[in-house]
């Protein structure tokens, strides 16, 4: 059975407010704005995601990158998970990305967890996809019990729990 519904048509143009930024779906064509927003925010990135999922790698190579991005669009394409980067309008700079994935820990229906680059802490950028995605996945995704990884439930104690049965 899969995690989400047969019919369920996953967003591709997420505005948020004010116009200026948008979510869309990650591809492998990002990897030229992609690698350096993460390698740029590499440290702090790291300390929130590294214990879970080993990235991104001080030595993560452009191509390593790439790759990923390949396999982010693929998933994306099955509805195995899904990777949405956070661009300007015109999409000249990769701002950060919002993970949605099917449930790895006991508890809930989809995890999500999100980031910005490191010269958008604490600012308005940051604060309106803080507020928007907890609201955009209530009102397009078809969660009953959405967990937002590091912000509902931290991540020491996500990896505490038992695995998705």
């Amino acid at each position: 059975m899969s995690w989400l519904p047969d019919d369920f048509v996953h967003p591709v143009h997420v505005p948020l407010p004010g116009g200026t930024h948008h979510l869309r779906p990650i591809s492998e064509a990002d990897t030229a704005l992609d690698y350096p927003a993460v390698m740029g925010s590499r440290e702090r990135l790291w300390d929130i995601f590294g214990p879970a999922w080993g990235w991104p790698q001080e030595t993560m190579s452009y191509e390593e990158d790439r790759v990923d991005l390949l396999r982010h669009e693929e998933e994306i394409a099955a509805h195995r998970s899904f990777n949405y980067a956070l661009f300007d309008t015109a999409e000249t700079a990769l701002l950060g990305c919002v993970y949605i994935d099917p449930p790895e820990r006991a508890g809930s229906d989809g995890e999500i967890s999100w980031w910005v680059v490191d010269n958008l802490l604490g600012g308005e950028v940051e604060r309106t996809l803080d507020t928007l995605v907890p609201q955009w996945i209530a009102a397009d995704w078809p969660f009953r019990r959405p967990r937002f990884l590091g912000r509902d439930i931290s991540w020491r104690d996500w990896l505490a729990l038992p695995q998705h049965p």
